[in-house]
């Protein structure tokens, strides 16, 4: 059992923490996106844990603690020398006991609080003095524990294929945790923080990139122009081929806004946003689909969400529509209904495209989309994750809404679809290089292979790979078992086929132009 102590902020809140933190550092802190706080990094937390990489391989973002920045989301936290707001720790419900041991409670909690629960934890350098703990080790059974309370028991399984299924330890652990545990039920989210109106007069670029979708574009466009907070700039960059276009529907005059419009003479969805960031003026840039609808409070509520948390950059939340006739009627009625976790808040986990805002000294920082993933897919997700490997806390704002059309013509993907024609009607896509697709079509993506080794590595594309063959195999209809196998070489052969490919993109290296 943990003793907490208490500091009180200037704002009247009640901070709880253990150890000795830096209380003057802990004041200015708590004004910040973060919930948790720690130094757990310097005091041999870090990357602690490894075998959650079992569940997650590549695709959660913070499977890795992040190097050579001061302060950044992390999960494994320190439970002798941490800080947490009073209202979270209590929304939490505190360490969970079914773990024998502290750090287990500890991750856990900072686990479950990131990635479920709508709670930014934080460590921050030099909160917490440089201090080792006598750690206790992970047992098996916390570790199982750990699995089965939280993930499907295919995990779990998995789990045991990987440390060895001649383990007599691990099978002893499996079933431990298999007969006295289950997995947790939906558990209460932290509420987000009432907006505040916005301060000063920021200025807003609105991007959008479009592609044989001019109707689409139009009708955004009218929906930009009812925002309560308008776009001082709205910088359209079309695609849509010369002889198929119609360059007298947009009539810069028509909008209480600056719009530009570019017409876009390279290929590609990244390339056409970096030509929209280089004449894009507004403090925060706002990037979106073509193909969207939003209501009249959207960009307002942008601004007032980041303003709220100090933060630099958030992801709004993608409604997809039954069909793209929908309105915001329609968006309104699947607002109302969407669930328990309608205003989830917390770290973002994902990026998306057809919803973010962000602070343009960040995207300047960037030097905007890597093109290596025109033609493909994962491009929205390598954005967000190096705005988190520079330090910004890209939060997830449930406030700022869309509906989400998902026509089924136009689009980038017009040129990206044209990766599944084999033969010779295949057109070359851009990640292709100096080496055109022949016989064995890549599978999975390979800019989806390149995002992976961009941004975790080969340690962790290899365990990628093993998950990947394993579900292969065994997940689905047990009577088509023998045909994966049967075709298991043959999809071997795809997967390298990716590797080659993301392994060119990577010598190359990022490029913008």
């Amino acid at each position: 059992m943990f003793t907490f102590k208490e500091h009180l902020t200037n704002k009247g809140e009640i901070i709880l923490y253990t150890g000795t933190p830096n209380l003057a550092m802990l004041e200015e802190i708590s004004n910040g996106v973060g919930d948790i706080w720690h130094s757990s990094f310097e005091q041999g937390y870090k990357n602690a844990f490894p075998e959650l990489v079992y569940q997650t391989a590549t695709f959660f973002w913070f499977i890795n603690d992040f190097d050579n920045l001061d302060q950044c989301i992390s999960w494994r936290i320190n439970p002798y020398q941490f800080a947490i707001r009073k209202s979270v720790w209590e929304t939490l419900g505190g360490f969970d006991c079914d773990f024998k041991n502290p750090e287990m409670q500890a991750f856990d909690l900072g686990y479950n609080a990131l990635r479920f629960r709508g709670v930014v934890p934080l460590y921050i350098k030099g909160l917490f003095a440089v201090q080792e703990t006598i750690k206790q080790p992970i047992t098996a059974k916390d570790r199982y524990v750990f699995f089965r309370k939280n993930f499907k028991i295919d995990h779990s399984l998995f789990m045991i294929y990987r440390q060895g299924f001649w383990k007599i330890k691990e099978w002893n652990a499996f079933f431990y945790a298999k007969n006295n545990f289950k997995l947790s039920s939906t558990k209460t989210i932290v509420k987000p923080r009432e907006l505040k109106e916005i301060t000063g007069n920021p200025s807003v670029s609105y991007i959008i990139p479009t592609m044989l979708r001019q109707d689409f574009t139009l009708q955004l466009l009218d929906d930009l122009a009812l925002q309560t907070y308008k776009p001082t700039q709205v910088v359209v960059v079309d695609a849509t081929p010369e002889n198929q276009r119609d360059e007298s529907l947009y009539h810069t005059k028509n909008y209480p806004f600056e719009l530009k419009i570019k017409w876009q003479e390279t290929k590609g969805s990244c390339r056409a946003r970096n030509e929209a960031i280089e004449l894009a003026t507004g403090d925060y840039i706002v990037f979106g689909d073509d193909d969207i609808r939003i209501p009249t409070n959207y960009i307002e509520n942008h601004i007032r969400f980041l303003q709220t948390y100090n933060a630099d950059a958030c992801n709004g939340l993608d409604i997809r529509a039954d069909n793209q006739k929908q309105n915001l009627d329609d968006l309104k009625s699947k607002l109302e209904n969407y669930g328990s976790t309608r205003f989830l808040a917390g770290a973002a986990q994902i990026f998306n495209n057809a919803n973010n805002c962000v602070k343009r000294e960040f995207v300047t920082q960037l030097v905007g989309n890597d093109i290596n993933f025109d033609g493909g897919y994962g491009e929205d997700n390598d954005f967000g994750m190096s705005l988190t490997k520079i330090g910004v806390v890209v939060m997830q704002n449930p406030f700022s809404t869309n509906l989400h059309l998902k026509p089924a013509v136009g689009g980038y993907r017009f040129w990206g679809n044209q990766a599944m024609v084999m033969g010779k009607k295949r057109k070359k896509q851009p990640w292709e290089l100096d080496t055109p697709v022949k016989w064995i079509r890549p599978v999975p993506s390979p800019t989806i292979m390149y995002y992976n080794y961009k941004h975790f590595g080969p340690e962790l594309v290899n365990e990628y790979r093993h998950k990947y063959f394993s579900f292969y195999l065994f997940k689905g209809s047990k009577w088509t078992i023998p045909l994966r196998f049967l075709k298991l070489f043959y999809r071997q052969l795809q997967f390298n086929k990716s590797a080659f490919y993301a392994k060119k993109l990577m010598d190359l290296g990022k490029r913008t132009v």
